[in-house]
């Protein structure tokens, strides 16, 4: 079967025929892929920055956003059924039995770091005709939702922040004020940092989940990216005329930071202007890039003194898949068409190249291999 695999020692990238895989296990399932999406970490990994293949092969699939329809299952499997459109798991735990996290299926916190991850590190990825897994990793999305489903893997990462960021303001009176026979306020306000798929979905969490939301992207506006967040009642500021400063005075008090770029200059440059009892989540990776100047006594203080908290989230579990696909259907319903603009373009299997090593714009493309 054909598979899109990257081969590090030799730096090279290639379409291969790569073995059909065969059930091994009464609770695995054999899956067609239908599509998979391309983002930064495929490129990262096709620029050789990262990426580690299984230890018995000298290349990676690579691919980890992924849609699928099952065509087989072992005699143990119950979760799904032949015909089952399905959206991938993406980590796999460490074998270490003193893993509390690994063994608790919440490999998403692993202790130790040895973790493998599919299509990243040291398990084949999902560019490719079929695959076989455990049935504990497979999450089964409605057929309606088809033409959109390959979006459920991103957005995983907004719903495990924003429910990570509930928790911590526990801490303290965070909600919104309720006035007598009136829905609550809308009091909170988030900013996100960056206007890719990953910004753009978190900003939906955002809206849907009652927060004044502004997104901060470099790119002028109009554009696709500032019609989809307006679209979605959100406010789009463009970095090509708003300075991080007229930004804060804009928002007011910012109480979240989504922050979706990967970029450390602007990130803790924003961090500087958190407001009192904000929270700033990292869900991006910088790349391998030179040390950066930033005012750490003033971070470290209005941490102290404003009761900040920052935290950084990868990854994602069981609960974070089930989320992501409910409030796809959830966003389908209200912004269908916002939704839908955030697949730019479907690609064949063999023009990789164009996606993978190439300048292709848009905001989210797909390779469609079913």
């Amino acid at each position: 079967m054909k598979a899109i695999a990257v081969f590090p020692a030799k730096q090279e990238l290639a379409l291969i025929a790569h073995p059909e895989p065969a059930l091994t296990s009464p609770t695995q399932a054999k899956l067609r892929m239908l599509e998979v999406g391309v983002c930064g970490t495929d490129k990262e990994i096709c620029a050789f920055e990262y990426g580690t293949p299984p230890r018995d092969s000298d290349h990676l699939v690579i691919g980890h956003e992924s849609l699928a329809e099952v065509v087989e299952v072992g005699q143990g499997v119950s979760r799904v059924k032949r015909g089952d459109l399905i959206v991938m798991m993406v980590r796999r735990p460490c074998s270490h039995p003193e893993c509390v996290a690994c063994r608790s299926d919440r490999q998403d916190f692993c202790y130790t770091g040895d973790f493998t991850e599919r299509g990243i590190k040291e398990q084949h990825g999902f560019m490719t005709e079929l695959i076989v897994d455990d049935e504990k990793y497979m999450n089964v999305v409605p057929r309606e939702l088809r033409d959109v489903a390959i979006l459920v893997e991103p957005l995983t990462i907004a719903e495990k922040g924003l429910t990570q960021l509930w928790q911590v303001q526990q801490r303290l009176p965070w909600a919104c004020p309720l006035e007598p026979g009136k829905a609550a306020a809308s009091c909170h306000r988030a900013v996100v940092l960056g206007a890719g798929p990953v910004g753009l979905l978190g900003a939906m969490v955002l809206v849907s989940q009652g927060f004044q939301t502004f997104v901060y992207s470099q790119e002028p506006k109009p554009s696709p990216k500032s019609s989809v967040v307006e679209s979605i009642g959100a406010t789009y500021v463009s970095g090509q005329d708003t300075s991080l400063e007229q930004l804060a005075a804009l928002v007011g008090n910012i109480d979240m930071v989504y922050e979706a770029t990967g970029a450390a200059s602007v990130s803790f440059q924003l961090m500087e202007l958190l407001g009192t009892n904000g929270v700033f989540l990292f869900t991006g990776v910088p790349g391998r890039k030179g040390p950066i100047a930033l005012d750490a006594d003033l971070i470290m203080r209005n941490l102290v003194l404003k009761n900040q908290v920052v935290f950084g989230t990868v990854n994602a579990n069981r609960e974070a898949f089930e989320a992501a696909i409910a409030d796809l259907g959830v966003f389908m319903k209200k912004w269908p068409q916002a939704v839908r603009a955030l697949i730019t373009q479907r690609y064949p299997m063999e023009r990789y190249r164009d996606l993978l090593l190439g300048k292709v714009g848009g905001i989210k493309n797909v390779i469609s291999i079913g």
